[in-house]
């Protein structure tokens, strides 16, 4: 009987991903399409069970997300990093998605990331 309630228990343990300021959206403002742009998506594990990030992907090559593979530990901070570099792509104004896969209740999480990307060598022309 105690090991059924000790396995109930468990089964109720969750990891919980809250974002700090800024939330899921990061809004880069404008910039030279040179320039890579990088920001960062800090959370942290608001649950009672460790937080494991499985996978982060973009929706598209330009966007490339970065995390630790370490389980984040209840109470403890963690970060995904996303990297744009729109040299060789259409100036003017963009949204990208980056999914992240968790263990959360909620196993899907969507951030963005956006802002007015500008070619200021043709506008010096």
């Amino acid at each position: 009987m105690l090991t059924l309630v000790a396995a109930a228990t468990a089964a109720m343990a969750q990891a919980q991903m809250t974002f700090e300021k800024g939330g899921t959206t990061h809004n880069f403002g404008s910039f030279d399409m040179s320039v890579t742009q990088t920001c960062v998506f800090e959370f942290t594990n608001t649950g009672d069970a460790d937080l494991i990030i499985h996978q982060a992907y973009s929706s598209c090559g330009c966007t490339v997300p970065s995390f630790s593979k370490e389980p984040v530990k209840p109470g403890q901070k963690g970060r995904i990093e996303v990297s744009y570099n729109g040299e060789g792509k259409f100036p003017g104004e963009f949204k990208k998605a980056i999914t992240v896969r968790t263990n959360a209740p909620t196993p899907l999480v969507r951030l963005y990331i956006e802002g007015v990307m500008e070619d200021t060598k043709a506008k010096k022309k």
